[in-house]
């Protein structure tokens, strides 16, 4: 078992920033894909994110590529996402989830059904 704990989420002013950050434990974290997902009101949960296990490769959704940063410390068992420039689309419930590390290109890890843990989530809104 893996448990997947999120915080960080909050209520922003378009353009700032918040820092989300997501602890682990069960299980060894260095062994597994990190993604960030979200999820707005009435819409899929969606990619947002991932980092993978030792060597810090990484992968962005399209409209959060420049904007956002993910980053993991295995000593901690945790990893962040640092969200810049924040718009109201931002809005939405933001999940940690992890994967076994199956494929080498992070961009294979855009779908839901490969993480098999999920944290419970935490809001973010980013007021206009």
């Amino acid at each position: 078992q893996v448990q997947l704990v999120e915080s960080g989420g909050g209520l922003v002013q378009a353009g700032g920033s918040l820092r989300l950050s997501c602890a682990a434990s069960g299980r060894t974290f260095s062994n597994y894909v990190m993604g960030w997902f979200r999820q707005a009101p009435g819409k899929e949960r969606e990619f947002v994110a991932v980092i993978s296990g030792t060597d810090d490769r990484t992968y962005y959704a399209d409209s959060v590529k420049g904007r956002f940063t993910i980053s993991r410390d295995n000593a901690k068992n945790t990893v962040c996402l640092q969200m810049n420039s924040l718009k109201p689309e931002d809005t939405a419930v933001y999940y940690c989830a992890t994967a076994p590390l199956t494929y080498y290109d992070m961009r294979n890890y855009q779908s839901k059904n490969l993480y098999n843990y999920w944290g419970q989530g935490t809001q973010v809104t980013v007021s206009s």
